[in-house]
């Protein structure tokens, strides 16, 4: 960019942060926290499996899970929170590369100063979501 930007010197390479915070958009492959998507109708894909967990190199990601049987008599793990600390070390290990169901993402959100040490803790479930059907 710096080399670019000696060849063509008239090209304006900064952005004016925070002035043009409502109009910012990161690029594409920014990772900000982890999220889970839900679709229009408060779905989500997450199983439960705790694939995540397990693989957070450093303990941030906490999946809360029930256990339900079914009605031919299996035991199944079904996801009623997941809870991400935004220490999270955002290295991929754990949540986008590794999830059977690719139930949680990145987002674009950047901004986390905050006076309260316990708002850092992030709750992915909204209120009353359940899984999208086909994804058990």
């Amino acid at each position: 960019m710096t080399g670019s930007y000696f060849v063509r010197p008239g090209t304006i390479v900064t952005q004016k942060y925070p002035d043009n915070r409502k109009t910012l958009v990161m690029f594409e492959r920014f990772k900000g926290e982890v999220i889970m998507p839900h679709n229009e109708n408060n779905e989500h894909k997450c199983t439960g499996c705790g694939i995540c967990e397990i693989n957070c190199p450093n303990g941030t990601i906490e999946v809360i899970s029930k256990t339900i049987i079914t009605e031919d008599g299996k035991k199944k793990e079904l996801s009623t929170s997941i809870s991400i600390g935004l220490e999270c070390a955002l290295s991929v290990l754990c949540a986008v590369k590794t999830c059977p169901s690719n139930a949680l993402a990145f987002s674009q959100e950047f901004e986390h100063a905050v006076f309260n040490r316990s708002l850092l803790i992030k709750v992915s479930n909204k209120p009353g979501s359940q899984i999208m059907k086909g994804v058990e």
